[in-house]
């Protein structure tokens, strides 16, 4: 991969879990365990994006595109887990 698709990746997948990350709500009708599962979810999703954040300021791109993308995979997990209120089939795997 060079480093114009390299940035395209990291570009992309920034702005995927950014938007995940506002469109994303926990569910109203979870236990008290599973919203404590949503918020480490949440936290670690934030966690990830921050370091993607942080490794494409510091022109580390390929730790940057990881970080991204694992923090969009966490959102993806909680939608899946039925942790979160999602519709958006570009944005994340639904269940049909």
């Amino acid at each position: 991969m060079d480093d114009k698709e390299l940035i395209k990746k990291v570009e992309k997948y920034e702005t995927t879990t950014k938007k995940g990350l506002a469109e994303i709500k926990k569910k109203t009708d979870l236990n008290d365990a599973h919203k404590k599962v949503a918020d480490d979810f949440l936290s670690m999703a934030n966690n990830y994006f921050n370091d993607g954040k942080f490794f494409k300021e510091k022109g580390d791109l390929l730790t940057a595109l990881a970080s991204f993308s694992y923090a969009h995979a966490w959102l993806d997990a909680g939608v899946r887990a039925h942790l979160f209120d999602a519709t958006n089939d570009q944005l994340f795997t639904l269940l049909k």
